[in-house]
């Protein structure tokens, strides 16, 4: 059974750091692109940073870009979001995707992704 599940989610001050991540199983992993994604109450989903199979290939969008991180240990199934310098803005659902026949710019732009997990919640506030 494929299946996608996000960790390390929770509440953490302004300026503050957060590490999410995606533990994937029943799939092929490493032949799998992999992209972190967000949908803040009353907007839509956001595409923020995507990464190849082999990790050589990288996307983010501009509104995580110099803050967010996103490496993959194909030997650990895991996909990780490193966020720094979080700010209110940031407040979201995260939700981790794959996808076998796209790379890392057309995943992160993709409205139906193969498969999602079931979010992780991220809340930013003093």
């Amino acid at each position: 059974q494929l299946q996608l599940v996000e960790s390390g989610g929770g509440l953490v001050q302004p300026g503050g750091s957060l590490t999410l991540s995606c533990a994937a199983s029943g799939f092929n992993f490493a032949s799998h692109t992999i992209g972190w994604f967000r949908q803040a109450p009353g907007k839509g989903r956001e595409g923020l940073s995507c990464i190849s199979g082999s990790g050589m290939s990288l996307h983010y969008a501009d509104s995580v870009k110099g803050r967010f991180t996103i490496s993959r240990d194909n030997a650990q199934n895991t996909v990780y979001l490193q966020m720094n310098n979080l700010r209110p803005e940031d407040t979201a659902i995260y939700y981790c995707a794959a996808d076998k026949d796209v790379g890392p710019y057309r995943l992160c732009t993709s409205t139906d992704p193969d498969y999602w997990g079931q979010g992780a919640q991220v809340t930013v506030s003093s």
